[in-house]
């Protein structure tokens, strides 16, 4: 079964990361280590109390089998999420007319 999560915060990768850890009937001892972290760090990511680094994530993701993809908006478009204000700690590219 394939699921699909909306990650708009720390916690919300926090969660998707316990979530599946879980479903995989792995313990938070067993993923750390197997990806070589701290269990505390790994409690403290699954809670949404730290940034993740990149790396970091994509270890874990890669080590629970989890597919990281980003939805690009359609550069036509000009339409922005309900309550964005362009500066939401995502990276962002912007064309310039020269």
């Amino acid at each position: 079964m394939r699921r699909t999560a909306q990650l708009r915060s720390a916690r919300d990768l926090g969660s998707a990361i316990g979530e599946a850890r879980r479903l995989r009937g792995l313990t938070q001892a067993e993923l750390s280590e197997s990806v070589g972290i701290h269990r505390s760090y790994l409690v403290a990511i699954e809670a949404g109390a730290t940034v993740v680094l990149l790396d970091r994530m994509f270890r874990l993701c890669r080590r629970l089998g989890v597919e990281v993809t980003a939805t690009l908006p359609d550069p036509a478009s000009t339409d922005q999420p309900s309550g964005a204000t362009g500066d939401g700690g995502a990276a962002q590219s912007r064309e310039r007319d020269t």
